[in-house]
């Protein structure tokens, strides 16, 4: 990824989430007359229709939040727009009477973010970038492993003065990611800064990028060996790098693992499934109930790929697929939880691209954990609560090393009760296996 990743308010995180993958087709108009549909064709309206007809069609409350939704309608497509920003203006106004924060309007711009970061890959050289606090410069903050940035040497701390041939003085990261991003293939030509070196130029063919949503590493604490994984979100990619994490971690004779699930928004509820099936062997995992209070219920399928004890760390940011991981890891009895209250999001999205390359995500679902408890606006509990004060988060935030050491409370504890987990003698490793998707790929459990 070239700029690095924000992690904005959960409420305006579903816009830089999605699937391409997640998409679908849907007919243009829906039961409109011929006539209508030639009239509204080559106009705004279209779009405001097309979305339309997915809410109705979809949407999780058939009253449509008490709200007449064919009147809704004749009102948008009596209105006569000049342009398409006109007509997203009143898209918006009109899902705003259904007081659901999560069924959204998205611009192209906005739609294509959302389709990237969930995705778990973009087009670009692979690095990530901050304006240096002190300097003000634009700085490498790290190659991605694997990139053409990191195959060219690209070091942290380099500096970015120039992407083809504009000067990056006062550029943010969103408008110097934008310049270096492009079409796999084509080149990017970069002129870096470099302590003892000066400037040079570095010239960058762009390539299809997999974001890494997972970091791990084994930490000694005491005599026990740890295998600690970070998930940041649930993208498409994400149960693929979760499986080689545990595996590679296995390899290294940890003793138990510590999930951090922390400030995780949640992402695609596929991708939270597969991940709660390397971990539980049998059990309910989640149940989803759509609008005609039709019920699915997913449950684990024996794949998973190790019994080793587990903790989960989690806080208020953690939501939607982290806690839908979380719910069915505690509700089976197969990890202990360790943090503060999750955020409390019970509620699934399907997303849809527009015919003008917008896009739509709409509530479809209300899930439930294995216990059949409701999350929504509580959260979860976990079993060890431990809050940090401001003093804590402004000594982690201030220094990011401190993170998951012994200086970070919620981690400590988890250490804690970890340790008191693999007091006994470890279960045996199951074998592996991999996973088969299904027709929950697509759907987007991210606030």
């Amino acid at each position: 990824m070239n700029g690095t990743i924000k992690r904005p308010s959960l409420f305006h995180f579903a816009l830089f989430t999605g699937a391409i993958l997640a998409t679908s087709t849907v007919s243009l108009l829906g039961p409109a007359s011929s006539s209508v549909q030639a009239a509204l064709q080559d106009s705004p309206k279209a779009i405001v229709d097309e979305a339309w007809q997915i809410v109705n069609r979809e949407y999780v409350d058939g009253s449509f939040n008490r709200t007449d939704w064919q009147a809704t309608r004749q009102a948008l497509l009596s209105k006569d727009y000049t342009n398409k920003e006109q007509a997203y203006a009143a898209l918006k106004a009109a899902l705003e009477k259904l007081n659901d924060p999560y069924t959204r309007f998205m611009d192209p711009k906005q739609y294509d973010a959302l389709s990237n970061q969930t995705a778990g890959e973009l087009s670009g050289v692979g690095i990530r970038l901050e304006v240096n606090d002190q300097t003000k410069i634009l700085t490498v903050v790290e190659p991605i492993d694997n990139s053409p940035a990191f195959k060219a040497g690209v070091q942290s701390g380099d500096r970015i003065l120039a992407i083809n041939g504009k000067n990056t003085k006062g550029m943010t990261v969103d408008d110097a990611s934008t310049l270096i991003r492009g079409d796999v293939g084509t080149k990017v030509m970069l002129e870096i800064g470099r302590d003892g070196k000066g400037s040079f130029p570095l010239a960058l063919t762009r390539a299809r990028i997999e974001l890494p949503t997972v970091r791990y590493s084994v930490k000694e604490e005491g005599n026990k060996r740890i295998g600690y994984i970070r998930l940041n979100e649930f993208s498409a990619h994400a149960a693929d790098q979760m499986r080689r994490a545990i595996q590679d971690l296995q390899t290294k004779k940890v003793e138990g693992f510590v999930l951090d699930l922390r400030g995780n928004p949640g992402g695609l509820l596929q991708s939270s499934i597969e991940i709660s099936r390397m971990w539980l062997d049998k059990g309910d995992i989640v149940r989803t109930v759509d609008r005609k209070g039709n019920s699915e219920e997913i449950s684990a399928n024996r794949t998973a790929i190790t019994k080793l004890p587990l903790v989960v760390l989690v806080d208020g940011n953690s939501a939607s697929s982290s806690e839908i991981l979380t719910g069915a890891l505690k509700d089976n009895g197969r990890a202990k939880i360790v943090g503060s209250q999750t955020f409390g999001k019970a509620l699934v999205q399907s997303v849809h691209s527009l015919a003008d390359g917008s896009g739509l995500a709409v509530t479809i679902a209300h899930y439930y954990t294995p216990n059949g408890t409701d999350i929504s606006h509580k959260g979860i509990a976990p079993d060890v609560k431990i809050d940090l004060t401001d003093g804590d988060r402004q000594k982690l935030s201030s220094n990011p090393k401190l993170f998951a050491t012994k200086d970070d409370p919620q981690y400590a504890q988890a250490i804690v009760v970890l340790e008191k987990a693999t007091a006994a003698r470890p279960a045996p490793i199951l074998g592996t296996q991999q996973v088969s998707t299904r027709q929950e790929k697509g759907r987007l459990d991210t606030p």
